[in-house]
């Protein structure tokens, strides 16, 4: 198994470094089987096509931000800022690639690519699920609707943001994303009267007067 993952990882990074010199639109499978000595049937075992090395290069920055989930600075955080680093992490995770991720943001939405667009939706709700997991939100049915809901649009903004910011450590973006999830939860205080459920670590935080910044 680990060996399969080494081996996906090592596909999915030479295809990336040959989108690198021209664009993800010219990558081709034979060439990416090329570069790493494989054949065809080496690569389909897989991926079934080469749109799926879209969401294996996805899926990087999924793992890699549920590794820094467990992490205890991360435990430590109020909800709200454990959301903020998740998807800050997810980002940073995706950075040594960004034009290429770009490209192929680009093919996915264009016209007549349903067989891809569709498959793209779930893609975002699976990711925006594990964001709400590292969080540890527990809303449940219409508040958790709406959790939901709130937090793909946030994700999405500032996803199609972080493409075009061209600042450090993409500071921008992390303060746009501040913005959205500072807004995001005084609408929800309006309508709850108190957003996100404190956990643990936000009751300890509150005790402390520390969360007075989230």
């Amino acid at each position: 198994m680990a060996r399969t993952t080494v081996l996906r990882d090592k596909i999915v990074d030479a295809a990336l470094a040959l989108a690198e010199t021209s664009s993800w639109e010219a990558v081709r499978l034979h060439d990416v089987a090329a570069a790493l000595g494989l054949s065809l049937n080496d690569i389909r075992a897989h991926f079934r096509e080469k749109e799926e090395l879209v969401d294996a290069w996805f899926d990087c920055a999924d793992r890699a931000m549920l590794d820094d989930a467990v992490t205890p600075q991360f435990q430590a955080l109020p909800s709200r800022q454990r959301l903020h680093r998740a998807i800050m992490v997810w980002l940073t995770t995706l950075a040594a690639h960004k034009k290429v991720t770009r490209e192929m943001i680009c093919g996915r939405m264009e016209p007549g690519h349903l067989h891809v667009q569709f498959p793209g939706l779930l893609r975002i709700s699976r990711t925006v699920q594990w964001f709400r997991e590292a969080a540890q939100r527990d809303a449940t049915f219409l508040r958790r609707a709406l959790e939901e809901t709130g937090t793909t649009a946030i994700y999405l903004v500032t996803f199609f943001y972080w493409m075009r910011d061209d600042s450090a450590n993409n500071r921008r973006t992390g303060e746009l994303l501040e913005r959205l999830l500072t807004g995001a939860q005084m609408m929800s205080k309006r309508v709850w009267g108190q957003w996100p459920r404190p956990t643990e670590a936000g009751r300890r935080s509150d005790s402390t007067g520390n969360s007075s910044s989230s």
